[in-house]
């Protein structure tokens, strides 16, 4: 999601990015409109856009400011045709044991209430600077009424996400209900199957109506909840699974006086991106394939040493993948050693943690579905 959008700004220390895919919304108002009717039709649709999108924007700064209060940092909102994503660093998220569940309903909660609360002063305020203004004329949201769609953008945009239809807010929030009494793979799993009901009415509906932005909501609902129940299952293992489990044992290491001719030549013959550097006993760096590489072609050779990084953390055995990401997100690194009583015993890249991830994942999918069964 994330490396198919481009950045804009940043609000709030939060970086504000836009998916590709809502060029083309922009590009299909201005070609509908301007067809139907000129060049400030098209523009008023735009605005409309524009409206419906800042609407979207404060939706998800609510979201991801609730977040950061209750200790869970906001990596980015990222934007979409029919919506908005906020990405959180649940990684670095404060433990509440008893009252997480909580904390996930207010976070839930925070993107509807500041809609709602929009549209209850837009609809005092703007009645009164504009005395002619009527919120009650049809259509209530219409590139011709900007002003009128203040109201109601921010009124459906609030009301609609209250709905229980998971990956929804109002789904977040029944989702949190629902952790009280299980893990949160399985609260998912119930609130998913719960949005799915919603998604299969809405393109029902859609179809019967004609109307394909419901079917397409209904759609984005189905798929959405899908890879969110992906994503809890994913956290779940990462959680649970220990470094020992999906470390690498067998791997190559480099001396910090091996020239850098000598460092690909060894690399040439493992399938390892990333190297360990290590003097004696002690590991005093890491080395990637891709920098060997820059530095002979940049520079000739040289030594390991002079182009390695010395910035790296390690971690013991016993820790948990989600540790080992979080530390790898931290330095923007892409290996962790891994050792014990000071000895270096494996290393974990993110190469091989995908990979094993996925297996981990499946194995634990057929484990729960043949209890199911």
């Amino acid at each position: 999601m994330r490396s198919w959008s481009i950045p804009v700004g940043r609000l709030f220390g939060i970086e504000i990015r836009i998916h590709f895919t809502f060029l083309f919304l922009l590009f299909f108002v201005w070609s509908t409109e301007a067809t139907a009717q000129d060049a400030s039709a098209a523009m008023r649709g735009l605005g409309l856009v524009g409206i419906i999108f800042g609407s979207v924007i404060l939706h998800e700064l609510g979201h991801a400011l609730v977040a950061r209060g209750s200790g869970i940092p906001a990596k980015a909102i990222i934007l979409l045709p029919i919506g908005g994503i906020t990405i959180l660093d649940e990684g670095h998220a404060i433990p509440d044991p008893l009252h997480g569940w909580v904390r996930d309903i207010r976070i839930a909660v925070a993107g509807p209430v500041v809609n709602l609360v929009i549209a209850g002063l837009a609809a005092i305020i703007l009645p009164a600077a504009f005395p002619g203004l009527s919120l009650t004329a049809r259509p209530l949201v219409h590139s011709g009424a900007l002003l009128r769609s203040i109201v109601w953008a921010n009124a459906y945009l609030g009301l609609f996400n209250l709905l229980p239809a998971y990956p929804m807010d109002g789904g977040r929030a029944l989702r949190a209900v629902f952790s009280r009494s299980m893990d949160m793979v399985q609260a998912t799993h119930r609130a998913v199957r719960i949005g799915n009901v919603f998604s299969l009415l809405f393109m029902m509906v859609g179809i019967l109506v004609s109307n394909w932005w419901l079917v397409m909501i209904g759609l984005f609902l189905f798929f959405g909840a899908q890879l969110e129940e992906r994503s809890a299952v994913f956290q779940s293992v990462l959680q649970s699974v220990r470094l020992e489990e999906v470390m690498l044992t067998d791997f190559a290491t480099l001396s910090p006086a091996d020239t850098l001719e000598d460092a690909l030549d060894k690399a040439v013959h493992t399938l390892q991106d990333d190297f360990p550097v290590v003097r004696g006993s002690d590991m005093v760096g890491v080395i990637s394939k891709q920098k060997i590489l820059e530095a002979l072609r940049v520079d000739g050779n040289g030594y390991v040493q002079a182009v390695m990084s010395r910035i790296f953390d390690v971690a013991a055995k016993q820790e948990s993948l989600a540790s080992a990401f979080r530390k790898l997100s931290a330095h923007n690194l892409s290996i962790i050693p891994v050792v014990d009583e000071q000895r270096l015993i494996g290393i974990v890249t993110l190469q091989n943690v995908m990979h094993s991830m996925a297996l981990l994942a499946e194995s634990r999918k057929l484990r729960r579905e043949a209890m199911e069964s």
